[in-house]
């Protein structure tokens, strides 16, 4: 049976549809993990760290539905990207799960006593579960730009020949800071839109004005690294959009510089730089002019244009390998097949219209600032 769509086609869509699950993940949860990381320092007494906590509380899990999303899709479009990154990056998978699975235990159980140390504690393990995930996710984007140590034999099998130390090198501390610096940024910029008004407000307003500095200075300097440095793959010949998934028949070689080639071949992807430096300024002067939305739309703003800017660089690589360059992964050799990529556009038609309906429902119903009065009142709070 011929399919409506050719695989070229469903291969762009797939690809772009992994990015959007991506961003609403950074988008959505980002805040969470921001305000998790923010909670120590903005918040001073018990009650202000529950009104924190509430101001995530009744969301949080929802937002996670990205995550699994993301995950799921990159396994069945995505197949060798999947079976590679997450065999060679098993140990700083193991650190985000233990740091995320920490965040729903520190939630339950944080209100369950009163003493004062065992608040403290799960209050720094909702920080755990907001920092480490961030700066982890940022770190291993870095080791996407840079590209992993992988090959694949003649059977299709990937050895990855890594180690976890090695995911640490100074470009990738960049992107992890950056990641860090973004997400604070988009934490303090939802403070400022859920948090009642006060001392707490002030405090958010004043980190996010370091974050929204630091990620300006963090971007640029990423993209130094990105135009000088050693950071770059290259598909010699032409590449068959619609070829079989076999990454061995692609002829790919390293080249410093390369992922700019595509802001000279298509300039309407400078949008997303652009956006990246322009949110981050907006959330800046919305954090200064005590304008909420406009800091919280810019800090929106700035996570799309980053993460962008990641894909778009890189497009049509997925993971470049560094050890067998022409063992890389790309939207035209790594996806799962013809039929797979369009029942799984199908069903995708299906349901993400009822999980953006659901969760736009959700935040119409739940939205209004958190307030410390608030807890003395609903006993269902944190």
């Amino acid at each position: 049976m011929e399919l409506p769509l050719d695989y070229a086609t469903l291969r762009i869509i797939w690809w772009a549809l992994v990015g959007v699950l991506l961003i609403a993940f950074a988008l959505t949860d980002g805040f969470d993990m921001g305000v998790g990381a923010l909670l120590p320092f903005v918040a001073r007494e018990d009650q202000e760290r529950r009104m924190v906590i509430n101001t995530i509380g009744a969301t949080w899990e929802g937002n996670q539905v990205w995550f699994i999303l993301g995950g799921g899709a990159i396994f069945a479009a995505w197949p060798f990207v999947y079976a590679v990154s997450f065999s060679g990056f098993y140990l700083a998978m193991f650190l985000v799960l233990s740091a995320l699975i920490l965040r729903p235990v520190a939630f339950k159980y944080r209100s369950k006593r009163k003493d004062p140390r065992w608040r403290a504690f799960w209050d720094w393990s909702l920080f755990a579960g907001g920092f480490v995930p961030a700066l982890v996710f940022g770190v291993a984007m870095g080791n996407v730009l840079q590209g992993a140590p992988f090959r694949l034999d003649g059977d299709m099998r990937a050895f990855y020949e890594g180690r976890f130390l090695g995911l640490f090198t100074p470009f990738t501390l960049v992107c992890g800071l950056l990641s860090v610096a973004m997400l604070v940024l988009h934490g303090a910029a939802w403070l400022g839109v859920k948090a009642e008004r006060g001392p707490i407000l002030d405090r958010a307003r004043a980190y996010g004005t370091i974050a929204a500095l630091a990620s300006v200075a963090l971007f640029a300097i990423g993209g130094l690294f990105v135009a000088f440095g050693p950071l770059g793959f290259r598909i010699e010949g032409l590449a068959d959009p619609a070829g079989p998934s076999n990454p061995l028949r692609t002829a790919v070689a390293a080249a410093p510089g390369a992922w700019l080639d595509n802001y000279g071949r298509y300039p309407w992807m400078l949008i997303a730089p652009v956006l990246g430096f322009a949110g981050a300024l907006a959330a800046l002067a919305g954090m200064w002019k005590r304008s909420e939305p406009l800091a919280f739309a810019g800090s929106s703003a700035s996570t799309v244009g980053i993460i962008s800017t990641v894909g778009l660089s890189m497009f049509p690589f997925i993971l470049p390998s560094t050890i067998d360059p022409r063992s890389s992964l790309t939207a035209w050799n790594a996806s799962s097949s013809h039929g797979t990529l369009f029942t799984m556009l199908l069903v995708t038609a299906v349901f993400l219209p009822l999980i953006l309906i659901y969760t736009s429902w959700v935040y119409k119903v739940l939205w209004g600032r958190a307030s410390t009065e608030a807890l003395t009142t609903n006993p269902d709070l944190y």
